[in-house]
Parts: C-alpha cells; structure tokens; sequence
C-alpha cells in the first residue's frame, strides 16, 4: 500500500512534468535496507539453527545479497504493474558493483566542501545486532521504574547533595550534577566539584533550565553517553 500510494504521486508528477516540455526523469533504484534485511536474514538463519558469527562475514553477505535482489524483484514488479513512468535502463541496486565506490567519492566530495563533517554522536546501539540504529528504527516505551538515591559529597567536605535516579547503572559516565537554576535549596552549590561516589572523580554542579525541580530531589545526574538529553546539556555546557 505505500509503494502503490507513494509511487501514484510521484508517476502523476514525472507525466506533469514531461507533458509540459520539462526535462524529465524518473530514476528507479532499490536499497539493501540494511538494518531490515539484517534482522531477517539473522532470524533466517537462527531458524536453521545457525547464525552469522558461524558462518563468517563472506556468507552473510552472499545471503544478504540473494534476499535482497528477491525484494529487489518483488518492488521491480510492482511498479510495473502500477504503470510507473520509470527509465528502466537506468535501474540500479545499492549493491550493484560501481555503486559503493560513488558512494564514497560522494561523501568525501561533500566532507571536502565542507557540507557534512565527521563528529561525536549518541547512538542507538543494538546489543544483539551490534550494529547503530537510526531513530526512525527505535520504539520507545515507557518503564514502571523506582528511585535510587546517592550522596554526591562535595569536594571540599561542606556537605553533599542528594541526587535521585531511575538508571544507577551508567553512573561511572557521570560528567556533572544539574539543579535548576532557579531552585532556592541548590543557589549554593552551583559552580562547586562534588565527588562522584565509588570513584575518586570531580564533577561539576550546574545549573539548567532542563532540570524538573519537582522530579525526585531536583538534582539530577548527568551522563552524555548514556542519554540523549543529558547529550544535549553535556553541549550547552561543554560536558566531556
């Protein structure tokens, strides 16, 4: 149904647009899915008592690419059945020989211009794949969850704070302790080094609008790598 839908608008468009003098083309080509035709390759083989692991980069790769073209003939076929203005003889495939190599050229043409650059970002990190998940693959659920509490003590041993958490786990990854910048309890502590408990590391405490003063003590851990809005004020505040 999306094919068909999608492919209407885009069929009625290239015809507009050839009909009016235009120089037109409607280029058909099919991508290997990556991270989609990975999963049913694996629970293909899992099914057969295998896996990709066993069998070696080689022949993963040789199934992957058998699987795909039979999609390939599968989307090929219907957009023949719909009638879609397409220049067949220009069909091409993601894993078609030459294409890998434009690809590259591509992208280091681009970094060259300086239109795309190369840097740091928190991922969604697929520990049976071990693969990177783009955002559109991952579906968030809310979790029934129960507060932890820790003492961060402050560095020059005046007191300690009180932070509450969902995740203790990722607590080795903490770069700073965040208050409101408005909460009257913290005003003290914002811009002072608390020591982050079962390590001997210095963190900073600050303070960002981001933090719910209401939500467990209202200080709150901050951890870059682990979550993504805690990415985002390790950003605004120059957090490693």
């Amino acid at each position: 149904m999306g094919h068909a839908f999608q492919h209407t608008l885009m069929d009625a468009l290239t015809r507009l647009h050839r009909m009016e003098g235009d120089n037109t083309l409607w280029q058909p080509g099919t991508d290997h899915a990556g991270i989609a035709t990975q999963m049913v390759v694996e629970r293909q083989l899992n099914a057969e008592g295998a896996n990709r692991r066993d069998l070696g980069r080689g022949s993963v790769y040789r199934t992957r690419v058998a699987m795909e073209r039979t999609v390939r003939g599968t989307i090929s076929r219907q957009m023949r059945r719909l009638g879609d203005s397409v220049d067949w003889s220009r069909d091409r495939f993601t894993m078609d020989e030459g294409l890998s190599k434009a690809v590259t050229e591509v992208f280091v043409k681009l970094f060259e211009e300086g239109l795309i650059y190369r840097g740091k970002r928190l991922v969604n990190w697929d520990p049976v794949l071990h693969t990177a998940l783009s955002d559109l693959e991952v579906l968030s659920e809310p979790e029934q969850g129960h507060l932890w509490h820790f003492r961060y003590p402050l560095a020059d041993g005046s007191g300690h704070l009180v932070v509450a958490t969902t995740r203790p786990e990722p607590c080795w990854g903490d770069t700073a302790v965040a208050v409101h910048p408005e909460d009257e309890r913290y005003q003290s502590f914002i811009g002072k080094q608390i020591r982050l408990p079962l390590t001997d590391r210095l963190i900073p405490v600050i303070a960002d609008d981001y933090v719910d003063r209401e939500f467990g003590t209202g200080c709150v851990k901050i951890t870059p790598g682990h979550d993504f809005n805690d990415y985002e004020m390790g950003k605004r505040h120059g957090l490693p």
